[in-house]
């Protein structure tokens, strides 16, 4: 039992939390419990909170020391921590992917809250890569524990449709990482093993360039299957949070010149692991120390 109630969303993915006041002080126990639900179901979603940024930031301290906005894109004006995601600055990233994983210490989980929304589109897909991984043929699956991929954002996966997306991918690409991931992560907490993968995994590591393209687009298909996705359909006001471990997520860029706004606040995560105990290296770049203190 908890102290709040939760209302599955998707069958695999996903799970709405109802009596939770986030602009209130939450107390350890409480915390304790949104967690479990977080490693159960993926992604929590908040219906109708009144929350301003400061609401945001202190609720995802609440899981772990924060990174600052990105490793390279500017952050609000005033609030290091708080990115802000803004359709109408060409921020569009309707690509699947899981965030920032071209650092070596790709964040633990991720909150997104709605200050602008469309009336139609602009909703948030999340997938369950745990369950992507389950779903895969034994023979495939065995291969996959044995794949390393190399996550760069030296592509990135937000087309420019303009001139001020093209200056935005200019700043996203200033300063440059590659680093090999295991393409099975096993999860920290939950001992899971999901598909680590998504829009910055650009090569597998001792493949070609088609054989690469080819298995990861496999690989990658297992991801987005319809039953391990949850859609959500944003009103002002509502926050995700997911778990960047052990899901992707994809914003459709469905919604034509209206406006989109929200806003991210990132928990640092750790170094992946791979099936054989094997941690995440580098390739290119540094630490990105200045992005999350989990690079000490």
């Amino acid at each position: 039992m908890t102290s709040f109630d939760i209302r599955r969303v998707g069958g695999r993915t996903g799970a709405e939390i109802l009596g939770v006041d986030l602009s209130t002080r939450l107390d350890a126990s409480l915390v304790q419990e949104i967690n479990a639900a977080l490693l159960e179901h993926k992604a929590l979603f908040f219906r109708d909170q009144d929350l301003q940024d400061s609401d945001q930031i202190r609720f995802a301290s609440l899981f772990g020391e924060l990174t600052t906005a990105h490793p390279t894109v500017p952050s609000v004006e005033g609030r290091p921590h708080v990115l802000p995601v803004d359709g109408e600055e060409g921020v569009r990233a309707n690509r699947w992917h899981t965030d920032v994983t071209f650092v070596r210490t790709p964040p633990k989980a991720s909150t997104l809250r709605a200050l602008v929304v469309p009336p139609h589109g602009g909703n948030t897909l999340i997938a369950n890569t745990a369950a992507a991984y389950a779903d895969l043929p034994e023979p495939l699956r065995e291969l996959a524990d044995r794949l390393w991929a190399v996550h760069t954002n030296a592509f990135d996966y937000a087309e420019p449709k303009n001139q001020a997306a093209a200056e935005r991918r200019k700043v996203f690409t200033s300063r440059r990482w590659q680093t090999a991931h295991p393409v099975v992560r096993v999860h920290p907490e939950s001992g899971e093993r999901g598909l680590f993968i998504g829009g910055f995994a650009q090569r597998l590591v001792g493949l070609g360039a088609e054989e690469s393209r080819d298995l990861l687009r496999i690989l990658q298909a297992y991801v987005t299957r319809p039953e391990n996705t949850v859609r959500w359909t944003w009103a002002p006001g509502d926050l995700i949070l997911f778990d960047n471990r052990i899901t992707q997520h994809y914003a459709p860029d469905d919604y034509g010149d209206l406006p989109r706004r929200l806003h991210r606040v990132t928990v640092a995560g750790d170094v992946p692991v791979g099936v054989d105990g094997e941690r995440s290296r580098l390739v290119e770049g540094d630490d990105a120390g200045h992005y999350t203190p989990a690079a000490a």
